[in-house]
């Protein structure tokens, strides 16, 4: 052999040994996650169905992995800044950092100028919960339907009460009675819309999740769910897209991790995240309340967050 050819022979041998050892570095980095404490971000206060839910999340990612995993709840509002989701946003893509978020963040944070919020910038993982929001009035108010109730108020005053004008179940309960043809009298926002509400004559009409009136059920008529499917809890009720499949359209939260996400860590939370709402727990959850408590993949939740950014945009236009 050569001097030359030694040499030769001696630098590819190092590199394929750099090489093969890099190979392995990059394997053992991605196979070691998680490897230290992992914040599910909500941002929102504790105590709502997706606070419970990722709590529970969180518990089994824990035990899992053997890793602390956290909710950290951030304030925020149904009208942004949602300073929690800007946090996810800004994050390294290593997933120690994901946001359980509702509609409102990955549809509409860009949409009300949250530049951060922008949908480039997250990924789904999962959608995992829809909330039991529904449209109720008494029981013994002149109208039991969505299209009676659209008869009574074109000659009479209804109020509508809500939990805020930019919350997506109002957009689509304002957007429902202007395709339908009427004006509600007044409309306002609450803190709490419940039994009390109603039996106090405070509105006529209220826009609520459903655990709220379930002390009352027998009492109160609900109109519609603006969910995806019907709610087990009250089956008779149809869901807005039912009567108008231009608003048909839930609120929902889910997971969310930053774009670069290697997708080997996303797998690993996805494995937690979906046993964990189909456990037993979770789905007594889902009975106790009338959430929906499911799993939807990825690539299923990336093209609802698409067509929701649409009927949203459709809905905002129709408002205007």
């Amino acid at each position: 052999m050569t001097v030359s050819s030694f040499f030769r022979s001696a630098v590819f041998k190092t590199g394929a040994i750099v090489a093969a050892g890099l190979t392995v570095t990059a394997g053992a980095a991605l196979a070691d996650y998680p490897e230290k404490p992992v914040n599910f971000i909500v941002p929102w206060p504790p105590g709502d169905l997706e606070d419970v839910l990722t709590r529970m999340i969180a518990e089994d990612f824990q035990q899992k992995y053997g890793v602390a995993a956290a909710v950290v709840n951030k304030p925020g509002g149904g009208g942004g800044p949602f300073p929690g989701a800007i946090e996810v946003a800004n994050a390294p893509a290593d997933g120690y950092t994901v946001g359980s978020f509702v509609i409102g963040v990955p549809v509409m944070g860009h949409q009300i100028d949250i530049a951060p919020l922008t949908p480039a910038k997250f990924d789904p993982l999962g959608i995992f919960l829809t909330y039991p929001f529904v449209i109720a009035t008494s029981g013994d108010a002149p109208y039991a339907s969505m299209e009676e109730l659209a008869t009574y108020a074109k000659d009479h005053d209804v109020v509508l009460g809500h939990f805020g004008d930019v919350l997506t179940p109002t957009q689509v309960t304002k957007a429902y009675a202007k395709s339908a043809g009427f004006e509600w009298g007044a409309d306002a926002a609450f803190d709490a819309l419940d039994c009390n509400t109603l039996a106090s004559g405070d509105a006529d009409v209220i826009n609520t999740t459903l655990q709220l009136i379930l002390p009352c059920l027998d009492d109160v008529n609900v109109l519609v769910s603006i969910t995806d499917d019907r709610i087990p809890l009250v089956p008779d009720a149809p869901t807005i897209g039912e009567l108008n499949p231009e608003l048909d359209i839930a609120l929902w939260n889910g997971l969310f991790v930053t774009k670069d996400t290697p997708q080997d860590v996303r797998d690993k939370i996805i494995a937690v995240a979906q046993e964990t709402v189909m456990s037993a727990r979770a789905q007594a959850v889902a009975a106790e309340t009338g959430a929906l408590v499911y799993w939807q993949d990825a690539a299923e939740s990336a093209a609802r967050v698409a067509s929701d950014i649409d009927t949203m945009a459709r809905i905002g236009a129709a408002l205007e």
